[in-house]
């Protein structure tokens, strides 16, 4: 299968591309570089990609020729996105990352006689402050990565209701492991106690529960959908693992692994933040037989080793 890929580059986009090539897919990757966080770690990641047989086009969503990158795909993942929670990206980066980047690809795809299904990634950001109900409960965001991020699911959704475009959409829950985006939360933390800096963690988040969900398990899940397209057809999915922890127990986790303790810094409360998270994945398990495998403590054991042999006093993050 002919398989397009956003975000070719990123985290878990990078390791996709990888996934699928190796199952004997010809994959095309997109990815534009933003400066968002370090362009020398998706650089890195590109690297690796490209050494699978993955051609990636380096173009804008929002803003270039996206015609030679879609030619006769049989289906797209959809992962490139404006991420995460912060005070220092403007509404309107949002907008156009997650949401005009998304018509313009839908727009590009509607013509292909050839596609057989536009997986959308979306987030459990898209619920709000407790994500821990099934697809059938009303979302209500409390981000404008949420807020943007349910939009653009809607967008492929409405392509599919008014002009039979064949697609779906995945909810990720708080996916975690090797090359994880430098900002999020074990990298940062792993780093600061390797260098022996100041952890910063925000008042009362210690308390915020997560379904961390490891990247193996996610990308099982996309190949899970992408041998039953016919019956995802149309649906919302939530893909992440159904164990909870919280953020002190995730931030143990790393100190019995790592043998050092991490220097906590206590900071405000975030603004947007999710205050639990768990994973209602009995829709899933239904429809596609997916079972998450990898359990927190092995799955940041392989995290830590990664950013130690790969990153750690190689890679300026």
């Amino acid at each position: 299968m002919k398989i397009l890929v956003t975000g070719a580059a990123g985290f878990i986009g990078s390791h996709l591309a990888e996934r699928l090539a190796a199952a004997g897919h010809e994959v095309v990757g997109i990815d534009c570089f933003t400066e968002y966080y370090s362009t020398a770690l998706k650089r890195l990641n590109a690297e690796d990609v490209r050494s699978h047989g993955v051609t990636i086009h380096e173009l804008d969503l929002a803003a270039d020729d996206l015609s030679r990158a879609v030619r006769g795909v049989e289906a797209v993942i959809h992962l490139a996105a404006q991420p995460g929670i912060s005070d220092h990206v403007s509404f309107q980066t949002y907008v156009r990352n997650n949401m005009e980047a998304t018509w313009r690809l839908l727009e590009a795809v509607k013509s292909q006689d050839s596609l057989r299904g536009f997986i959308n990634v979306a987030t459990s950001s898209v619920y709000g402050a407790h994500a821990t109900d099934d697809e059938e409960t009303a979302p209500k965001p409390t981000s404008y990565y949420g807020v943007t991020k349910l939009a653009a699911e809607q967008l492929v959704l409405a392509y599919h209701r008014d002009k039979a475009l064949p697609a779906c959409s995945l909810r990720i829950f708080s996916v975690y492991g090797e090359r994880e985006r430098p900002e999020k939360l074990y990298p940062k933390l792993i780093s600061s106690i390797l260098e022996g800096r100041e952890f910063p963690l925000h008042r009362g988040s210690d308390r915020h529960s997560r379904t961390f969900t490891y990247i193996s398990d996610v990308l099982d899940a996309f190949e899970a959908v992408l041998a039953r397209l016919d019956a995802c057809n149309g649906e919302i999915l939530n893909i992440g693992s159904d164990i909870e922890i919280t953020t002190g127990e995730g931030i143990a986790l790393i100190e019995k692994i790592m043998g050092r303790r991490a220097r906590l810094a206590i900071k405000p409360p975030r603004a947007g933040d999710q205050l639990k998270t768990r994973a209602n994945i009995e829709k899933a398990r239904r429809l596609l037989g997916w079972e998450p495998r990898v359990p927190p403590e092995e799955g940041l054991r392989r995290e830590v080793e990664w950013y130690e042999s790969r990153i750690y006093g190689r890679v300026a993050i």
